[in-house]
């Protein structure tokens, strides 16, 4: 796809701001771990885990797109399968989040760590297929995407901080 030149700087921040967040999630993380919960495992497999997927496949798709591939076709499946993925494993994130007891999710909860991540990944699938009729389309489908994904994440990532420190530590504390 010609198109992909044009995307370089928009992948390169938004993977470097990924790389950067991960990484600082790990560190946010390190500094709670030392007050832990008997029921926390469950509650990150439901909402910590997603959150570094999620960075991830950001950090994979700005990979992917910056890759000189031959055919474009290459990077087009390759997305589609990180939105395949990602589709198959809202689901599991969605079960992860009704089974644990660590926390009582509410609408909020539901609509950024399982709806709206899944709409992401279904877009980037979606986008596979629509891509060599509408190559262009597809592109901002994608940056559309990883955006959500990115922004998302930074959202799950402080409000999952926000309740260890505002709610879960000050319990502790009284």
């Amino acid at each position: 796809m010609p198109g992909f030149e044009e995307w370089e700087s928009f992948y390169v921040i938004v993977g470097t701001a990924a790389a950067a967040l991960i990484g600082l999630q790990f560190v946010v993380l390190a500094l709670i771990a030392d007050r832990p919960q008997l029921a926390s495992r469950e509650g990150g497999a439901a909402f910590a885990s997603p959150t570094v997927v999620h960075f991830s496949a950001v950090l994979l798709l700005s990979a992917l797109l910056r890759v000189p591939w031959e055919e474009s076709s290459h990077a087009i499946i390759l997305w589609g399968l990180v939105g395949f993925a990602g589709v198959l494993y809202q689901g599991v994130v969605s079960r992860r989040m009704r089974r644990q007891s660590a926390y009582r999710p509410d609408l909020e909860d539901w609509f950024f760590h399982a709806g709206l991540p899944f709409v992401a990944y279904a877009i980037l699938l979606v986008a596979a297929f629509a891509a060599r009729a509408h190559e262009h389309e597809s592109l901002l489908a994608v940056a559309t995407a990883v955006l959500v994904l990115l922004f998302l994440s930074i959202h799950n990532v402080w409000d999952m901080i926000s309740y260890q420190v505002f709610v879960r530590l000050r319990k502790d504390g009284d």
